[in-house]
């Protein structure tokens, strides 16, 4: 997860302004920043996507079936502005990657660089995480420096049925959207902390994607990251790439919340999935039924365009056919 701060005003949206809404999103940094992860094909050159990069989590198989695993690193000035938060999203974060891939966690390690206050910040927070979804802080590294802090941590999951993995996305499947809107936009960061008012239900709000994807009812997913949903919408797609007309109308969004801010932030609890047909009901009832917002926005094709619609205005966002997010290169 790159963790920046928002520094580009964002209009408001408005049914007359969905062009410059798309506009938005496009040049916003939680996007633009996803083409430095090119880098990776650079240095280790084309992959096969499914086995290598491009889903939130990896697939291990090991002599007793499946596992995830996957790692995130805080972005340096959040954790030096708020260690406690760092440790408490590094936790968050992977939870998230985890649940995205349909996988429940099992625990999770850390590495942490930082000075006394900065790291006891840290651990801190990355204790109360580990309380709060349930899961073991299994270890982790410690080094003292006077420098910048940094923290990182990584998480393994069980896989039970199949991964929700953006290479099982067709032309045809429902798009849906899942959030937790209880709470309020966090002012220096573009972050909205629904687990503050979710509490102990954060561990079972997860753990529906588990049950989502072990039933077969969903079949891809990517966790909404500081790419915003837009920018997460459109890494979910790049893989086929595919296409989808965004109903803004029909998007779940908190109230009082401008619809730029929350489709260029990171909600502590907000995924996208892709339903197999006909399961679309059993997809949005599984969080209706705890609480959480879902609603289906969209239905997936071929044209590679991600486009929004709202108030019978169109503006399309991004041909990913030629606007690639990531620059991850495939074999």
């Amino acid at each position: 997860m790159v963790y920046m701060p928002s520094t580009t005003p964002l209009p408001a949206a408005t049914g007359s302004d969905v062009a410059a809404l798309a506009h938005a999103v496009r040049t916003h940094p939680g996007w633009t920043a996803k083409s430095a992860i090119g880098l990776v094909s650079e240095v280790l050159g084309p992959s096969d996507w499914e086995r290598g990069p491009g889903d939130d989590g990896a697939v291990v198989p090991t002599a007793h079936g499946r596992i995830v695993a996957c790692g995130e690193a805080m972005w340096p000035p959040f954790v030096e502005r708020d260690p406690r938060a760092a440790g408490f999203a590094a936790v968050l974060t992977n939870v998230n990657d985890v649940a995205a891939m349909g996988g429940r966690p099992l625990g999770l390690v850390d590495t942490v660089v930082a000075a006394e206050p900065a790291a006891r910040a840290i651990l801190e927070g990355l204790r109360r995480g580990c309380e709060l979804f349930g899961i073991p802080l299994l270890g982790g590294h410690l080094t003292p420096h006077d420098g910048t802090p940094s923290v990182s941590a990584f998480a393994v999951g069980d896989l039970g049925g199949e991964p929700l993995s953006v290479t099982r996305c067709a032309p045809g499947q429902d798009l849906v959207v899942a959030a937790a809107l209880d709470g309020r936009m966090r002012p220096d960061f573009p972050f909205f902390p629904a687990f503050e008012q979710r509490g102990t239900r954060c561990a079972g709000d997860v753990a529906v994607l588990a049950t989502l994807a072990d039933s077969g009812a969903a079949v891809a997913a990517k966790d909404i990251s500081m790419a915003g949903l837009a920018g997460s919408l459109a890494m979910l797609l790049e893989w086929g790439p595919f296409g989808v007309e965004v109903d803004l109308d029909a998007v779940p969004c908190p109230e009082g919340v401008d619809l730029a801010a929350w489709l260029t932030c990171f909600p502590s609890f907000g995924f996208l999935l892709c339903a197999a047909p006909g399961r679309t009901a059993e997809v949005l009832g599984a969080f209706h039924e705890r609480g959480l917002a879902a609603a289906a926005v969209g239905r997936l094709d071929d044209s590679g365009v991600l486009a929004f619609r709202r108030d019978g205005a169109r503006a399309q966002v991004a041909d990913l056919r030629t606007e690639p997010v990531t620059r991850l290169s495939r074999a």
